[in-house]
């Protein structure tokens, strides 16, 4: 009786925990489109800033905002891929999977502040790079590594073993087991990883604060500066220039948070159903 009793109490507890958390994303969220969509329009849209922003509209920014951060995910995945591949099947040493897994723990806690030093001193003024589109998405890149390694990580690692040493045992060389069995297998973890990253990347400020210059055109080249969503969100509210132009900025923002979020997951379950055959 009392073990039921306390299964009950505990299920009341967890379900009051998940609530909140969806109070508190509905309070966030819903204030901000409140606050924000009437003054979202077609043409706040589709049309460039004027007067520092305070009129006209993001369209610069929505370029600026896709251009980098899937600059920083098609960096970045390629390196994270191959660094999770390798520490679930190519290495043999414990020694080196813990040193990889710290350097991915702290590059994983240093403050996006510190990337955006980095970023400054390093792609901006060493490289000579300058404020641009490229480097911002090379710090970017940097900055979501981890984050898509060790999700990848988990995935390959979830993969029945078995699996693995039946291709083996058939003829197939590591690399074919790699290429035709375990990244299959591992797409949704992998997806969403990526997913994660891009996320980062969409949201983050004091990278794109020291990496991407204030330009107010839209860019064309990777190597022209831009004023990513974020950073004009940041403008805006800091400078005090039009506050309905800054929630309707910051609903922008979570709209397309939303769109990402949505559609990655409604692929992986696709997908997940395509290889289980239904």
């Amino acid at each position: 009786m009392n073990t039921n009793k306390s299964d009950k109490i505990m299920e009341i507890i967890f379900s009051m925990t998940g609530a909140i958390t969806i109070l508190i994303l509905l309070i966030i969220t819903g204030y901000i489109l409140i606050k924000g969509m009437p003054h979202m329009s077609l043409e706040f849209l589709l049309t460039n800033p004027l007067d520092a922003g305070e009129n006209g509209g993001i369209f610069p920014m929505i370029v600026s905002t896709v251009y980098v951060s899937l600059l920083a995910v098609i960096f970045a995945t390629p390196i994270s891929l191959f660094t999770a591949i390798y520490l679930n099947e190519y290495n043999n040493s414990n020694k080196i999977l813990t040193v990889i897994h710290f350097c991915l723990d702290i590059l994983t806690s240093l403050p996006s502040i510190v990337y955006g030093l980095f970023g400054l001193v390093f792609f901006v003024e060493y490289i000579h790079l300058g404020w641009c589109i490229l480097s911002a998405a090379l710090t970017l890149a940097i900055m979501i590594i981890p984050t898509i390694t060790r999700t990848t990580e988990v995935s390959i690692a979830r993969i029945n073993k078995n699996v693995k040493e039946s291709s083996m045992a058939l003829g197939a060389s590591k690399w074919q087991t790699v290429k035709e069995i375990i990244i299959p297998s591992a797409l949704p973890g992998i997806l969403t990883g990526i997913l994660l990253g891009l996320g980062r990347s969409i949201q983050e400020t004091a990278v794109i604060l020291f990496t991407v210059g204030s330009s107010l055109f839209v860019p064309f080249s990777s190597f022209d500066p831009g004023r990513p969503l974020t950073l004009h969100l940041y403008i805006l509210a800091t400078e005090g220039i039009s506050l309905p132009k800054t929630y309707a900025t910051a609903g922008i923002l979570i709209i397309m948070i939303f769109i990402i979020t949505i559609a990655t997951n409604v692929i992986i379950d696709k997908y997940e159903q395509k290889i289980m055959g239904e």
